[in-house]
């Protein structure tokens, strides 16, 4: 996993969690990354200060917020705060595996009863879901935690 510092055409700020390099470029090409604040798909990656490995364990980070109107923007989001949230969203959720975006849809239309779902989708059936105005987020979830069932 691999970690960018990523922005929008609004300034605003946030990370991203990629497989590569080339998984963030094939992601940016086809516009599956969107800002978390204000949703624009013009995404770019920042410079990042280096990260030396020291051997060390990180000081533990507190969480900061700007406001920016009425909307919070939170920095410092680091990793261990990421595989919370993850957990958290896999505890939760039940897997339906690559049936998602036929589940997603049912969900949407009504056709199934509501329930938080994740699994697996394509670039292209995202994108279907998307203009379909169905709001769905790509996550990075570990090997670890992939095979949990809610």
């Amino acid at each position: 996993m691999i970690v960018f510092d990523l922005g929008c055409d609004n300034d605003h700020r946030f990370e991203g969690w990629f497989a590569s390099s080339e998984d963030f470029e094939r992601q940016q090409k086809v516009k599956l990354l969107s800002c978390p604040l204000c949703g624009s798909i013009h995404i770019n990656r920042l410079l990042t200060a280096a990260r030396l490995n020291t051997g060390r364990a990180p000081e533990p980070q507190s969480m900061h917020t700007e406001k920016a109107g009425d909307v919070a923007q939170y920095v410092n989001f680091d990793a261990a705060r990421m595989l919370r949230l993850i957990t958290h969203i896999v505890e939760n959720t039940e897997d339906v595996g690559k049936a998602f975006p036929e589940e997603a849809r049912k969900i949407h239309y009504k056709e199934s009863p509501e329930r938080h779902i994740r699994g697996q989708a394509s670039p292209s059936d995202v994108e279907a879901l998307r203009d379909e105005g169905i709001d769905i987020v790509a996550l990075p979830v570990p090997d670890h935690l992939a095979g949990k069932s809610h």
